[in-house]
């Protein structure tokens, strides 16, 4: 664990020392942010900040990771395949966010990115396969549960699970990224409870992992901060919330991912309500209400009269007593 912690401030030394460098070459090209039209009149001031500022995570997460278990990468041991499930993950996922920001900045639909039917076949395709390698090259077949000391075998139906789960928390943290500060904090805390899990179980490569991750988050809020001098993007968004999915599985506690996870799972079921319900009154009254002021949750709060910054603290909050609640379950 002294070793984890050692990680988090040299991963946090190194994300912020490159974070001006990063800010000036996005000015430079213009990965500038589009803001939606209909979103709160306060997010206008924000059009034109530097967008993909996951590279700021990525970068650093990957550069570390790789460079403590090059022996066992080269040696092709458990420990060096195991890692590059989550590396592969992260930068598979950053990609695709980084195709999608750079679209929406410059592409043909420019401030909607790729379309939704295209990002989708892209991440089933992929998190199929990541799938398959949790399966069968790690050998990930269970599932735990709070006080049944023994693991229970979910055999091949392991594969669409870990499809559902690492795909709904990629989106979930992608709606969770739209306040300053939101979605790197409320990351940072979901990686340090299952650093904390990972820690008890025993698999020390994991909460490195994890703790290097929450030190570039932090490096990042660094310049998240509200008024933000970056913004996340999907390239960051997508790549934690898909690895926040495989950490998940890996450990074996993926059901206690809805609970650590709480503040981006409550973000996509409010999307998902929100949709739901107007289609479903639409067509039966003719007009469609809806639940919410605005989704995804954060922009509910916002048009109740709530500051940014009270929204990022009060969520906040309500994620860290959430990731404690999943860390004390995890010992049951």
């Amino acid at each position: 664990m002294d070793f984890a912690l050692l990680l988090a401030s040299i991963s946090f030394l190194l994300a912020v020392g490159w974070g001006p460098l990063l800010i000036r070459i996005l000015r430079r090209y213009g990965i500038g942010k589009r803001i939606r039209i209909d979103g709160p009149r306060g997010h206008q001031t924000k059009l034109g900040t530097p967008t993909m500022g996951g590279l700021m995570i990525v970068v650093p997460v990957l550069l570390i990771t790789l460079a403590l278990n090059i022996y066992n990468l080269l040696g092709r041991t458990v420990i060096g395949r195991s890692i590059l499930v989550p590396l592969g993950v992260m930068l598979v996922y950053a990609v695709i966010g980084a195709i999608d920001d750079i679209a929406g900045v410059r592409g043909m639909r420019r401030g909607e990115g790729l379309r939704a039917r295209q990002k989708i076949v892209w991440e089933l395709l992929i998190t199929f396969v990541i799938a398959l390698v949790l399966h069968f090259g790690l050998g990930l077949r269970s599932v735990a549960l709070p006080g049944v000391p023994e693991k229970i075998d979910i055999g091949y139906f392991y594969v669409p699970i870990a499809m559902f789960i690492i795909i709904g928390s990629s989106n979930a943290v992608n709606l969770t990224d739209g306040l300053d500060g939101l979605a790197g904090i409320i990351v940072a805390s979901a990686f340090v409870a299952y650093g904390v899990i990972a820690l008890l179980q025993g698999q020390v490569y994991l909460v490195r992992f994890c703790f290097t991750v929450v030190g570039a988050c932090f490096a990042f809020l660094w310049y998240n901060a509200h008024p933000a001098q970056m913004f996340m993007g999907d390239t960051g968004s997508l790549a934690l919330g898909a690895t926040l999915g495989t950490v998940a599985l890996m450990t074996g506690q993926w059901l206690l991912l809805p609970i650590v996870a709480l503040v981006p799972v409550a973000e996509a079921l409010s999307v998902i309500i929100q949709v739901a319900y107007f289609k479903y009154t639409k067509r039966k009254y003719g007009q469609g209400r809806r639940v919410f002021k605005m989704t995804p949750l954060h922009h509910h709060f916002e048009l109740l009269g709530w500051s940014e910054t009270q929204v990022v603290q009060r969520f906040w909050l309500v994620e860290m007593m959430a990731a404690m609640a999943g860390v004390a379950l995890a010992l049951i």
